[in-house]
């Protein structure tokens, strides 16, 4: 029940960050048309600056939200998939092979039709790949008890791989000239973090503090700054100090002192506060520092830097003249994510299904799965926030986001579409 429970809370905090995420879409938009716009751009182009010792970092506004606070965001995405991978719906062949399959194909297939339509600009293929999974998950929420638990699982597992390729493009292909007189700092850095691990530190201050210089230091050396939060993600311990059954006996015995001291006054007395110190030692002893982190990321990343992220990014002057202008790219783009990624997702999984390299899960259908590719097909926030790392132009940057919101948007509506559809067709059955 604990188990069902955490996933309806992940479920739910995710499609809340999804409903945020739009409107903040929504008011950037609006406001880079209002007379505000000007304002808007200038404000992202302020230059700030940090100096620690011999370093020092300047940056934009924007790009210290795209480098910065996207570091925790990529922090979190590789809680999440180490966490699959050891205990997860990724720890074994036979559940994780479904999900595989589907994201491989929603991403190889969008990033072939793009590439199949600007052979000599190729570089925005990354951007038709990525999945939103706030958004995603939150169409899937407005549907309610229309749609399973196992199909929103599904695409849960799915976008986590899905991340795992995102973050894989972001390290190898959008990356700046690199400066190898920094990559002895990163790996000196990065191998004292391990030691950390290796010697059982469960503490998650050390391992915060080592990762900003991991940070740094990746940042000066070119390559996406965001990726230090993804490497730091696979370091953070995921073992326990105590073990669960210890805890509960513990609790126990201080639960019991905590009532065999209670009287009828109206506070709590010293026996009663040191069973109360004991048991909250307990449990901070027996909480998974990886869940710990990624638990206490969650709200500030879902509901503090992926809005300010939208908003930031997100505003587009909507003049389609920069969409004509730069055709080919934009249709590259709006088809990878309204066609590709569901041919990719249906069509790997099915031939693979029908090869008997994969089973169909329980309690989903074919046609659940083709909607779940529709809806994979909503990039919006992170096909964006690729678009800023594959493109530095800003007609082009204008054009790619009115051609991602359009493919997102029709994802969307086919998306729902075909799980209502697949929904009546399911109580047809039964």
């Amino acid at each position: 029940m604990t188990v069902v429970h955490s996933f309806q809370n992940y479920i739910s905090r995710e499609s809340l960050s999804g409903v945020v995420l739009f409107l903040s879409t929504m008011l950037a938009v609006w406001v880079a048309n209002s007379s505000l716009g000007q304002a808007y751009y200038d404000l992202w182009r302020v230059a700030l600056g940090i100096n620690i010792g011999e370093l020092s970092i300047s940056m934009t506004l924007t790009d210290w939200i795209n480098d910065g606070l996207m570091a925790l965001f990529f922090l979190m995405v590789g809680l999440e998939i180490k966490r699959e991978i050891v205990v997860g719906d990724l720890s074994s062949v036979k559940k994780a092979s479904f999900p595989i399959f589907a994201a491989i194909g929603g991403m190889v297939v969008p990033a072939l039709i793009y590439i199949a339509l600007n052979p000599n600009n190729p570089l925005g293929f990354g951007i038709p790949m990525a999945t939103d999974i706030a958004f995603s998950l939150g169409v899937l929420m407005l549907l309610g008890k229309r749609v399973s638990s196992s199909v929103k699982l599904f695409l849960v597992t799915l976008a986590v791989v899905d991340d795992l390729g995102a973050v894989i493009v972001v390290a190898s292909v959008y990356t700046d000239e690199l400066q190898y007189a920094y990559l002895m700092h990163v790996t000196i850095v990065y191998l004292l973090i391990w030691m950390l691990n290796l010697n059982g530190v469960k503490s998650l201050i050390p391992y915060l503090i080592l990762g900003v210089f991991l940070w740094i230091y990746i940042h000066n050396i070119g390559v996406h700054a965001t990726i230090a939060g993804v490497l730091l993600a696979f370091a953070i311990p995921i073992k326990s100090k105590i073990k669960e059954k210890e805890f509960v006996k513990k609790t126990k015995k201080f639960l019991a002192k905590f009532e065999t001291n209670i009287d009828k006054k109206p506070i709590i007395n010293d026996d009663q506060i040191d069973a109360l110190e004991h048991i909250s030692y307990g449990y901070d002893k027996v909480q998974n520092p990886l869940l710990r982190l990624e638990h206490n990321l969650h709200g500030f990343s879902a509901f503090v830097i992926m809005p300010l992220f939208a908003f930031s990014n997100a505003g587009v002057v909507l003049d389609f003249s920069y969409v004509s202008a730069n055709i080919m790219i934009v249709l590259g783009v709006f088809f990878g994510l309204l066609i590709g990624k569901p041919l990719g997702i249906f069509g790997f999984t099915y031939y693979a299904a029908k090869l008997k390299l994969i089973k169909l899960p329980k309690h989903i259908s074919w046609n659940e799965v083709l909607a779940i590719g529709f809806i994979g097909g909503i990039g919006f926030t992170m096909s964006v926030f690729i678009t800023h790392l594959a493109f530095l132009d800003e007609s082009i940057i204008a054009a790619v986001k009115i051609g991602v919101f359009l493919a997102s948007f029709i994802a969307t509506i086919i998306g729902v579409y075909l799980l209502l559809k697949s929904n009546k067709l399911n109580d047809k059955s039964v």
